[in-house]
């Protein structure tokens, strides 16, 4: 029986709603050519309202995908394969990973902000050299004078007794070595790849600003779903705690190799400034998002924005216009102009015409 018979009528599990599910839908099973064996399990992800709110807004409302690009997402989480998700720039590329995230119940989005500069290392764990050094510095230095502080404050046997009530399990605590999980934080990447019963959802944010070698480097891990962290393979104890993407979480680490049980929800965008490999482009799914229409525009204000004002429909005429001019645009400029022209005595055709031909500037004039 195949995949998509194993499904059902139900493959699409994602509707582009936004609408928060009162209980999260069960995602289809994997292909055995995209199933993962990663253990301990870890806990569920957190979850972080806060942040869905500002980039979605309310959970009321209708789909800004039409059905085409709402399949290729359906297809991307059957296969578990990433999406490649291009566009203008401001046109609501990120968001997605939200959306995907509040209507598939999968928690917190890991976020990675591609630049110039960053490496494959920076998206799976950094290694906190220096402090790992200092820390068996001052280790070593209390190794050698193992004797009470406290106890040689005083003098003598002047609290002998309260010293000597804690003095095994300070001893302990002064003689145990810093341990190297202590001093490595794994990153959006290498969070995400973490074996939780249901997949995080990762970001990776404008990845065609990424250094040349970035998307072929991400080929192997995105293939295998694994990776190794390789001070942790050195160290002799065979597991550590480390810490996480996700404030003060950490997670067990065993062997020093990290593998997913589910693979993640990765939504890759990109401005289309550069072309990306071959090799790298067959293990995505690509995701052309178009701009959203006048209805479409209407219901991300009213979204946001929980005041309807009868000058939503003339604000978002102007932004139209603007777009069909030419140049580049974005949706928080339409956010912006609106929120500007409920405002208390604010004139769009008056003294504020100005201030909102500004607001909704051609972008790619670079003022």
């Amino acid at each position: 029986m195949s995949a998509n018979e194993q499904a059902g009528p139900h493959w699409r599990v994602f509707q582009a709603t936004g609408r928060v599910p009162e209980t999260p839908p069960r995602l289809p099973q994997a292909p055995p050519w995209r199933r993962f064996r990663g253990g301990p399990p870890e806990a569920a992800p957190p979850d972080d309202p806060e942040a869905a709110l500002r980039r979605l807004g309310r959970d009321d409302t209708t789909a800004q995908l039409g059905p085409d690009e709402i399949d290729v997402v359906n297809a991307a989480l059957l296969l578990r394969r990433p999406l490649l998700v291009t566009g203008p720039p401001g046109i609501g590329k990120s968001t997605l990973a939200y959306l995907l995230s509040r209507e598939l119940g999968l928690g917190r989005v890991l976020e990675w902000n591609i630049v110039s500069r960053t490496t494959l290392r920076d998206g799976l764990y950094d290694h906190d050299a220096m402090g790992r050094a200092q820390a068996i510095n001052a280790w070593r230095a209390g190794a050698h004078h193992p004797a009470d502080p406290v106890r040689r404050e005083r003098g003598g046997d002047a609290g002998a007794t309260e010293a000597a009530a804690g003095s095994a399990q300070s001893t302990t605590r002064r003689q145990l070595p810093p341990q190297v999980g202590d001093f490595i934080t794994l990153g959006p990447l290498g969070t995400a790849l973490l074996p939780y019963d249901r997949p995080r959802v990762l970001l990776v944010d404008e990845l065609d600003k990424s250094d040349i070698d970035l998307p072929n480097d991400l080929l192997h891990v995105l293939e295998n779903g694994s990776y190794d962290v390789p001070e942790l393979v050195r160290d002799a104890v065979g597991e550590a705690r480390v810490h996480t993407s996700d404030p003060a979480r950490r997670a067990l680490v065993r062997g020093g190799r990290v593998e997913c049980a589910e693979f993640p929800v990765v939504v890759i965008t990109s401005n289309g400034e550069r072309e990306f490999p071959a090799a790298f482009r067959r293990r995505c799914l690509p995701l052309e998002m178009r701009p959203p229409s006048r209805e479409q525009l209407l219901a991300i204000v009213h979204r946001h924005l929980e005041l309807r004002s009868p000058r939503a429909e003339e604000i978002v005429d102007l932004y139209v216009q603007q777009v069909q001019a030419g140049g580049t645009h974005s949706l928080d400029q339409l956010l912006n102009a609106y929120h500007m022209a409920t405002a208390g005595g604010f004139q769009v055709d008056g003294d504020g015409r100005t201030l909102m031909a500004m607001l909704l500037r051609d972008l790619a004039k670079g003022h």
